[in-house]
């Protein structure tokens, strides 16, 4: 596939153009504001971990939509047509999903979702909302089969984990030079699907998995030792892989620690510890927030005072689909979702083309590696296609 993504927009102010131009944006009768006058509020839910050990995710995500949101409602395009955003925290346990679904679905005002963050809630959630017509657009959410559930509200901001793990194989074989991989996964939706991504183009010494929670891996890490790896592959998310890398250079284990997006965040250097976290290897699906298109880190830093984080620009560009949704007209569930079916426009991240499952086209989808460099995780370079 051709990883490439669009750098070069002109900000907020070109990105709403650009999203005001795409498929379905002319409507007209009773759901358009202009035509009637009346208020038109509506509100779109963000859903993911607020609270909980992998918070940091969720929080980076729902700042991102928040920052869209509120770009929005400061226009005059919002005069009559308010968004509001409701936050659900899921502190990122799938068994609390249904219930938040629930919620959602009974608020006739949310018309779209920004989320699931993750995969497991994604999967617990998604038929209620998607029966409901409650339109979805993850930005985050990268299991391969969350797609094929037909759900027909689906809608991915981003490439999935068939891209990311068989990127993260080749990086680990062609740049890390690893011959012994040891390949864990913490047995999520998330993290078992993407290490059984990176085993299809890497074969294992051996195998081993966490468990939410874990806390003592003395056990996992003599079996590391007992295979002679000279890489570790984690699939899972920052909460364990901190204390377990920690454990690991510990014990004096010296082999490249690689992960994927759901350990990419500053929590897992605090938790693991700098010296221990140094060198690892972390991929994603998602842009250097530095690379994103415009003024978006920069109007992201103004807003919260922090830089963007793991998913803050994917989950901008999923609620300005949704915006443009509502700037056009639409503000019922069925049009909301017919629109965003039929959306082609540029975001900060990517260009926005959904199939008829919901993903983003291969031509749209960048996997990059990143390194924990002196206690920041650095951008390293955008992972070739075979």
């Amino acid at each position: 596939m051709r990883q490439t993504f669009v750098r070069a927009f002109g900000g907020a102010a070109v990105l709403a153009l650009a999203l005001g131009a795409s498929a379905g944006c002319v409507k007209s009768g009773s759901d358009s504001n202009s035509a009637t006058g009346k208020d038109c509020s509506v509100k779109i839910a963000f859903f993911g971990a607020l609270t909980g050990p992998n918070a940091a995710l969720g929080i980076n995500i729902k700042d991102g939509a928040k920052l869209a949101i509120d770009q929005y409602n400061a226009s005059k395009s919002a005069d009559n047509c308010k968004i509001e955003l409701v936050n659900n925290d899921s502190q990122g346990d799938e068994k609390q999903a249904p219930g938040l679904a629930d919620a959602i679905v009974q608020d006739a005002k949310i018309i779209g979702v920004v989320g699931p963050a993750f995969s497991g809630e994604s999967k617990a959630a998604n038929g209620k909302l998607s029966d409901n017509g409650v339109t979805i657009i993850t930005p985050s959410a990268t299991n391969p089969t969350l797609a094929d559930k037909g759900w027909k509200t689906f809608h991915r901001a981003l490439g999935n984990d068939a891209a990311q793990g068989p990127a993260a194989g080749r990086y680990i074989k062609d740049v890390v030079k690893a011959t012994k991989v040891f390949v864990i996964d913490d047995t999520s939706e998330y993290g078992k699907g993407l290490a059984d991504e990176v085993k299809k183009t890497v074969t294992p010494v051996a195998t081993g998995t966490t468990s939410k929670g874990q806390t003592d891996f003395s056990a996992l890490i003599t079996q590391i030792k007992s295979s002679g790896a000279d890489a570790v592959y984690y699939g899972g998310y920052y909460a364990e892989a901190a204390p377990f890398v920690k454990q690991l250079r510990g014990q004096g284990v010296k082999a490249t620690f690689v992960a994927g997006d759901g350990v990419k965040d500053d929590k897992f250097i605090e938790g693991a510890g700098k010296d221990a976290a140094e060198g690892a290897i972390l991929t994603c699906p998602c842009v250097p927030p530095d690379k994103a298109g415009g003024t978006f880190a920069a109007d992201y830093k103004k807003a919260t005072g922090n830089d963007p984080g793991t998913y803050s620009a994917e989950a901008y560009d999923a609620a300005n689909i949704l915006v443009a949704a509502v700037k056009a007209g639409n503000i019922t569930r069925p049009k909301v979702e017919a629109f965003v079916d039929a959306y082609n426009g540029k975001g900060v991240t990517t260009t926005f083309k959904f199939t008829d499952k919901g993903e983003i086209d291969l031509s749209a989808v960048a996997v990059w590696a990143y390194k924990v460099e002196g206690g920041k995780i650095v951008a390293l370079q955008e992972i070739p296609k075979p």
